[in-house]
């Protein structure tokens, strides 16, 4: 991967935070995936996506550069720390004599981290009046073409690294699939006898997109013999392939967009289980019928608690987890159950949200299903438990 001007040493992040930088840029991308996908607007996207972008790189300064071709200009249609006036009408040239435009053009991402000492690349000069003096750009795009660029900038000392590349793309990707769901839905409402096929289409799409998020995120395991690193960026990459098994499920399907619990749910027990070959993990799951809305978070709910068990129940010799879904009296009651040593003495759920990341999302995303979820121990083992409303039951009412 060309790189242009990468000094050695430095990072963009303290040296003693560099873990914890790198996990969070993970928990933001996987944030971002989730509101990518449910997007209908194309600006409050773009917008969100600088926000998220810049925080995760720890930059005031983010910009989507849009493509157009017409007047082969680069318009900064979205962005964060910008004076008033250059969203929305500050146009770039294309040429290879900005970051911006070398990547464009040549679809390599670019790294500049002296901008002021660069003898290839010219500064922009409403970039000038905001004293940046590096930038990293990656290539956004839709359908095989390009869409345009995504830029963090910073004006202060420092250095972008090529690791900061896997963060950025995986943005730029899924900002991808994004617009092309976007885009597909236009031509939905166009032509609406191309609803079903274009639907699975899309859905194809972002599978295959986040798909390749976890691979990115697979070679950053690799690249780190510490196994606390590998094990937390092996959490990051268990949550994504649960969103993207979630929409194979929702393109193969007879019905497009809906989903059948126990195919979602057997499927994601059966791919943690082989990647923890000491466990059998069994499924006891009613065929329930639910939407991607639903079936997205529950999906995420499942990978979290099987995973948990997987850690906690038995250590390193392994057992048998149960996953359970039943409907009853307008309810769908989700178990995870083990027979292993069962829970400390002062285990506190609300506690253990505060310093767990995945704590945290199964209490945030059982909020979001309107649910309540208790961990507690069994006769024998632990038992996790979600309880949320019955869609169907909603829907007939």
């Amino acid at each position: 991967m060309p790189v242009v001007e990468h000094p050695p040493g430095g990072t963009n992040a303290p040296a003693a935070g560099e873990l914890e930088y790198r996990l969070r840029q993970q928990s933001i991308l996987a944030d971002f995936g989730i509101e990518a996908l449910r997007a209908r607007d194309l600006d409050p996207m773009l917008q969100r996506a600088t926000e998220l972008c810049g925080e995760g790189m720890r930059s005031k300064y983010c910009k989507f550069l849009e493509y157009r071709p017409e007047q082969d200009s680069l318009l900064v249609r979205a962005g964060i720390g910008w004076e008033p006036g250059v969203v929305g009408s500050t146009e770039m040239r294309t040429d290879l004599g900005s970051p911006a435009g070398f990547a464009l053009e040549t679809g390599e991402p670019v790294i500049s981290n002296h901008l002021g000492n660069e003898q290839r690349f010219r500064t922009p000069e409403f970039m000038a009046r905001h004293k940046i003096r590096r930038a990293i750009n990656v290539l956004v795009e839709t359908s095989g073409k390009r869409f345009g660029v995504l830029e963090v900038d910073s004006p202060d000392e420092g250095q972008f690294e090529p690791a900061d590349f896997a963060f950025m793309q995986g943005f730029a990707n899924l900002i991808g699939v994004a617009i092309e769901r976007q885009q597909a839905e236009q031509r939905l409402s166009e032509a609406m006898e191309h609803q079903e096929l274009l639907t699975r289409e899309a859905s194809h799409r972002v599978k295959n997109s986040l798909a390749l998020v976890s691979a990115m995120l697979n070679l950053q395991m690799q690249e780190d013999d510490d196994p606390r690193i590998r094990r937390l960026l092996g959490d990051a990459q268990a949550r994504i392939t649960a969103i993207a098994q979630t929409h194979d499920q929702l393109w193969r399907g007879d019905q497009v967009g809906i989903v059948a619990l126990n195919d979602l749910v057997c499927g994601i027990a059966t791919g943690l289980g082989e990647q923890s070959l000491n466990h059998r993990i069994d499924c006891d799951i009613e065929p329930i019928m639910i939407s991607a809305d639903v079936a997205i978070p529950v999906g995420l709910l499942v990978t979290e608690l099987v995973t948990n068990a997987i850690k906690y129940a038995y250590g390193e010799d392994g057992g048998v987890i149960l996953v359970s879904v039943r409907s009853a009296d307008g309810r769908i009651v989700l178990t995870v159950s083990d027979e292993g040593g069962g829970l400390p003495a002062d285990f506190d759920l609300k506690a253990a949200s505060r310093k767990s990341l995945g704590m945290r999302m199964i209490g945030s995303l059982a909020r979001q299903l309107r649910g309540t979820v208790t961990i507690e121990n069994a006769a024998v083992g632990t038992c996790a438990t979600l309880e949320v409303p019955d869609p169907r039951v909603e829907a007939a009412g």
